[in-house]
């Protein structure tokens, strides 16, 4: 029993003897290797050293580097327009900012220039309602200082009709035609279309023409500085210039021939001078 012991003790002994000089083999076989590898690689890098960067280059086929070159070149071509455009794009900007800044600054004036406007017309409408009833007054008191001269002087209506527009030189009249405000010489007398038009005294024809603003019109001068017109006429074939009138001789008819009361309906535009001032025809019509 105690011999079996011992040899399995010595057989123990003798292995593990045998596994440290194993081991130590193998250390030192790892060291010499490392040891190599180093010495291998530092040839290596002394051999690289010492090698041309001519003699690199003509390793390298030619083709291989004009390819290389023109791509970098190209690359690098890209890469300054890029920069370009980004300058350009920069600069359009900043030009589509300071054109929008002009933009807001015009419309802001636009606007105060608006309200400005708006402003003076409020108080020139103010001002048109004074002056419309001193207006008013003014003409009581031409009304009463002509009525004297209408009693000595009377013209006949040259066509039947209701009044559309009044006589109005110091007040503005809405002109649906012009859309905008303004002064009236005469009345607009509504009539059908062709209705006769007869001489309101008796006068001579002094011109019959295309007024270009109140169409076809027909001129008669009276004694005493008076003076008729009356246009907006559609025809004027009863009389001629020159040709001596009495009053009711027919003169034309009633049309829609003045540009500047097209949008009215049918009438005739009467007006009354007296030494080339416009008066009130409602004064001396009886």
């Amino acid at each position: 029993m105690r011999r079996d012991t011992r040899r399995r003790l010595e057989n123990e002994k003798w292995w593990e003897d045998k596994r440290i000089i194993i081991s130590g083999a193998v250390i030192f076989a790892i060291i010499v290797l490392i040891m190599g590898i180093s010495i291998y690689s530092k040839n290596v890098i002394d051999d690289t050293s010492k090698v041309n960067p001519n003699q690199i280059i003509s390793l390298v086929p030619e083709e291989e580097i004009k390819e290389n070159t023109e791509s970098t070149s190209s690359s690098i071509g890209n890469k300054v327009n890029e920069t370009e455009e980004i300058q350009t794009n920069n600069t359009n900007v900043n030009t589509s900012i300071n054109t929008n800044k002009e933009n807001i600054t015009k419309s802001n004036i636009t606007n105060t220039t608006s309200a400005k406007e708006t402003a003076e017309k409020i108080t020139k409408k103010n001002s048109e309602s004074k002056e419309d009833n001193n207006s008013k007054e003014n003409q009581k008191n031409d009304t009463k200082q002509t009525s004297n001269n209408a009693e000595k002087v009377s013209f006949d209506w040259p066509v039947k009709g209701d009044i559309l527009k009044a006589f109005s030189i110091d007040n503005l009249l809405y002109s649906s035609t012009l859309q905008e405000w303004t002064v009236h010489n005469g009345i607009d007398i509504k009539a059908d279309k062709a209705s006769v038009v007869s001489a309101a005294a008796d006068g001579v024809v002094k011109s019959i023409k295309n007024d270009p603003r109140y169409g076809l019109t027909v001129t008669i001068e009276h004694s005493d500085g008076y003076k008729t017109v009356y246009s907006n006429l559609l025809t004027a074939e009863f009389v001629v210039e020159g040709e001596k009138v009495s009053k009711g001789q027919n003169i034309g008819t009633v049309g829609n021939t003045a540009n500047f009361e097209v949008a009215d309906n049918f009438h005739l535009h009467f007006e009354i001078l007296k030494d080339s001032e416009y008066i009130n025809p409602m004064i001396y019509l009886k």
